[in-house]
């Protein structure tokens, strides 16, 4: 593959020497660095690279050019090079254009002349923008290749699970891809044997569950280094991941166990704008992304995709026992497990789901609707920023309400993009009574809750974000929950609660009916369902850990 591009623009032929100069010092090993001298000309210069199927990873543009100013080009590069980072250099008399193409062009970030010294005004805005375009740079056929059929439950698991964890792949079609036939020829593998998954090294892998592909993809960790940790932290969104941060850099010896992918339903959001120090957004895979990188940087284990089927307890010692049997003992524990969403109450439902009918923003069939009218169940943030993602996407984008005002559970923010999207219709007091089809979704049977009418529609995409099942089955009787099964710590723990509770002081806030066994985030009774209340949860309950600790 070639190198990727990153391409500088500046009317200014010493300021676009200087911007290249400093570019290539910093990243000519791993980029190709190009320059033009026009909004006109690099628009050329990104047809031609779109052209022959070269990667651009980022374009610097400076903001007063003669013909096309920096934002303009930005604008138009967006349709050529959608994933690109797009970045504005400017004076500091046009900050105010700036912010405009942050809200109205999709810059993601913009520099103010001078940029001297490079080390500190320059690279580290830079690095930034690269890291989140490698996390989501798809290398082509270099990487892991998924051959299956599209409407598969089994290839819909295995790309989400890649996809959700960051690690690039490439899907085949048997159905529309000769590559993909010319595979499965090779191989004489049967379609029951569906999908094939064809690694880097060579190495095939028939018809794996997301284990099997997990124990084969490098840079995954499965099974523990150890049976002992100061803290164990169970589930990866942005609570256990809070708390992961906290517990190693101060020292505890941290292992955190996730299901699926580090980042919960937060890490599956298209995008995140209300979350304080990102003015201009970011997706919820960067910073599940992010916050991974720094909790391996003070030295957490993350397990995934590990399963915890029961919890323990023998005096100071809190055990988990994992599905393959295997145990985890800990003297502290965080449960973060989030919740799940809620089954969709709809005649049909089951036999479709992974076949047309997705539970949460599954952006992985976001290629696959292009052109398509897609439907989305719920009214949250989640379903709003869905909305928007598959928007970009979609000829027609259906959001289905059942009440009566988009924004009773909504950000305002959210709503007023919303509505300024004129591909995305919402329908109040609607809701989905059946899905139809056979192999996958064709159509869904449409209920009007204000007149009581019915219709049916044609469609081969539902996305469900509605209700909040907590993970908390397999706690059994030992941690105490409250009548829908979310945990409860503190002050809402009852005497009741406590018969049991072995130590003359009170639980700790965050803390359960057992010592030194903690809950933060969407699985704990009452919780503000938001990103930054998690996180704040999962910071503090580490400081109540270490009291637990001392106490031992």
């Amino acid at each position: 593959m070639a190198k990727p591009v990153i391409l500088t623009v500046d009317d200014d032929p010493a300021v676009l020497r200087a911007v290249a100069r400093d570019l290539r010092s910093q990243y000519g090993a791993d980029y190709r660095i190009l320059r033009t001298s026009s909004g006109k000309e690099a628009l050329e210069v990104l047809a031609e690279l779109q052209d022959r199927g070269t990667p651009v990873a980022l374009i610097l543009s400076d903001q007063r050019m003669p013909g096309m100013d920096g934002v303009a080009l930005l604008s138009e590069a967006m349709t050529i090079f959608p994933d690109a980072k797009r970045a504005l250099l400017t004076a500091y008399a046009d900050t105010s254009a700036a912010i405009i193409a942050i809200n109205a062009s999709k810059v993601h970030y913009y520099l103010l002349k001078p940029w001297d010294p490079p080390e500190d005004k320059l690279y580290p805005v830079i690095d930034d923008l690269l890291s989140d375009w490698q996390a989501n740079y798809r290398p082509g056929y270099d990487g892991i290749r998924i051959v299956g059929v599209r409407w598969s439950p089994q290839s819909h698991a295995l790309k989400d699970f890649l996809a959700r964890n960051q690690v690039p792949y490439t899907f085949l079609d048997v159905e529309t891809s000769d590559e993909a036939r010319g595979i499965l020829d090779r191989e004489e593998t049967a379609q029951h044997h569906l999908p094939l998954v064809v690694l880097p090294d060579g190495k095939r892998l028939h018809a794996p569950d997301v284990a099997e592909l997990a124990r084969n993809v490098e840079g995954f960790q499965v099974d523990a280094a150890s049976d002992f940790y100061d803290l164990a932290i169970v589930g990866g969104g942005p609570a256990g991941l809070a708390a992961a941060v906290y517990g190693a850099s101060e020292g505890l010896r941290t292992v955190l166990i996730e299901q699926e992918a580090p980042g919960g339903q937060a890490g599956t959001s298209s995008r995140i704008e209300n979350y304080l120090g990102f003015p201009t957004g970011i997706s919820g895979s960067d910073l599940a992304r992010r916050a991974v990188s720094q909790a391996r940087k003070f030295g957490v284990e993350i397990l995934t995709p590990r399963q915890v089927q029961s919890l323990v307890v023998e005096g100071p010692y809190r055990h988990l026992t994992m599905a393959d049997g295997s145990r985890i003992t800990s003297h502290t524990m965080m449960l973060s497990m989030g919740v799940s969403w809620r089954r969709l109450p709809a005649e049909g439902v089951d036999p479709l789901t992974g076949r047309g009918v997705y539970y949460g923003a599954a952006t992985t069939e976001a290629m696959g609707c292009a052109n398509q009218e897609v439907y989305i169940v719920g009214a949250g943030n989640s379903a709003g920023q869905g909305a928007m993602h598959f928007a970009r996407y979609a000829s027609r984008v259906v959001m289905l309400v059942r009440g009566s005002n988009l924004g009773a559970k909504m950000s305002q923010y959210l709503v007023d993009q919303i509505n300024d999207v004129p591909q995305i219709d919402v329908m109040l007091n609607h809701e989905v009574t059946g899905c139809i089809g056979s192999d996958h979704l064709e159509g869904l049977r449409i209920l009007n809750n204000a007149t009581g009418e019915e219709h049916e529609v044609a469609t081969n995409y539902l996305f469900v974000f509605i209700g909040a099942a907590p993970r908390t089955d397999w706690l059994g009787s030992v941690v105490r929950r409250d009548g829908r099964g979310f945990i409860l710590t503190g002050t809402d723990l009852s005497t009741d609660d406590l018969t049991s509770w072995p130590i003359e002081r009170n639980p700790f806030m965050l803390e359960t009916n057992v010592p030194g066994v903690f809950s933060a985030g969407d699985v704990r009774h009452d919780s503000v369902k938001r990103v930054a209340s998690a996180v704040g949860e999962g910071s503090v309950a580490v400081h109540f850990m270490h009291r637990h600790l001392a106490s031992l």
